[in-house]
C-alpha cells in the first residue's frame, strides 16, 4: 500500500462512510462536487498490474495533474489508508470502462468487471482546493451553479513514461483578479491536490479556443470582469489512457470522484 498514514478524525470518517454507503446502494448519483466539502476526494485510475509501473512513473513525471494519494495491492478494492470500509467497485457516483484505450461502458458499479490482477491510484483532486478558497470567501462558480467542473484539453505535453502521454488537462474556475491572487497563495498549499494553476487569463495560449465548450464537465458562466484560472486537473491521466490504449482499465466519470474519510487541511504543506 502506497501512501502516507494518516489519523482519521471520528466525525470525518463517519461522514465519509454515510456518503459512501449512499453511493453503494444507489441513493447518490450526482457529481461529488459540493459535497462534505471539508473531506478528501480523489480521482481514481485502476489498470492491470501489468501497466502500472508506467503509470505510477508517469505520475511522479507529472505531479501537478496527476498528485499520487494512494496505491492499492494488487487485486485488493479496498483502500484503508483513505477510509474505513472503501469499496472501490462500488463507492463512486459513476464509473467509466475503458478497453484498448476507448471508452466502452458508463455504470454506477464495476464489481462485474473487476479483476485480481488490477491495481488502484487514487489521484488528488480540485475539490479539495476549493474548499479552502471557499473557506476565504473565494466564490467558486461551478458550486453555485450547481453543476460539474470546467475541463479542458490543452496544448502543454506531459511528460511520458512507456506508453502513458498526451496532453494535459485542465479545470476552470472564472476569478476577479483580488480572488485570483489569493486563489495562487491559497491552492499553493496543496500540492496534493494539484497546487497553485499553472495558467491565468487567455484560453488561447494553452490551446484553448472556446471557454463555452469544454471537454469534460459543464460549461459556467464567465463575467467581462473576470479572468479565468486554470489548474492542471486529475482528468489528465485519462487522455494518457486514450494514447496508451491498454487493453482494460477503469476509471472515475468526470465529477464522480471517490469520497475518502481525510480533511482537506490534513493535505496541505506547512
Amino acid at each position: 500500500m502506497h501512501g502516507t498514514a494518516f489519523n482519521f478524525n471520528a466525525d470525518a470518517a463517519r461522514r465519509g462512510k454515510e456518503l459512501r454507503a449512499r453511493i453503494r446502494s444507489g441513493e447518490l448519483k450526482r457529481h461529488t462536487s459540493g459535497l462534505a466539502d471539508d473531506l478528501v476526494q480523489g480521482n481514481l485510475v485502476v489498470l492491470p498490474a501489468a501497466d502500472a509501473h508506467d503509470f505510477l512513473l508517469y505520475c511522479q513525471r507529472n505531479p501537478k495533474p496527476c498528485p499520487v494519494i494512494s496505491v492499492g495491492e494488487v487485486g485488493d478494492p479496498s483502500l484503508p489508508l483513505l477510509g474505513n470500509n472503501i469499496d472501490l467497485r462500488t463507492d463512486l457516483p459513476r464509473y467509466r470502462v475503458w478497453r484498448d484505450g476507448e471508452l466502452v461502458d458508463e455504470c454506477e458499479d464495476v464489481s462485474a468487471v473487476w479483476r485480481q490482477d488490477l491495481v488502484s491510484f487514487v489521484i488528488g483532486c480540485s475539490f479539495s482546493f476549493e474548499w479552502a478558497m471557499r473557506t476565504e470567501g473565494i466564490p467558486v462558480r461551478h458550486v453555485e451553479e450547481d453543476c460539474n467542473v470546467s475541463m479542458y484539453r490543452t496544448s502543454i505535453e506531459t511528460h511520458p513514461a512507456g506508453a502513458f502521454g498526451g496532453p494535459m488537462v485542465v479545470s476552470m474556475r472564472p476569478l476577479v483578479a483580488a480572488d485570483a491572487i489569493r486563489a495562487v497563495q491559497i491552492t499553493s498549499r496543496f500540492p496534493a491536490v494539484h497546487g497553485a494553476p499553472i495558467h491565468i487569463g487567455d484560453p488561447a495560449q494553452i490551446g484553448i479556443s472556446d471557454l463555452s465548450q469544454p471537454d469534460y464537465g459543464d460549461a459556467v458562466n464567465v463575467l467581462p470582469h473576470e479572468l479565468p484560472v486554470f489548474w492542471a486537473c486529475g482528468v489528465t491521466p485519462q487522455a494518457a489512457l486514450k494514447r496508451a490504449r491498454p487493453a482494460f482499465c477503469i476509471t472515475h466519470a468526470p465529477g464522480s470522484m471517490l469520497i475518502t474519510d481525510l480533511l482537506n487541511h490534513q493535505l496541505a504543506s506547512n
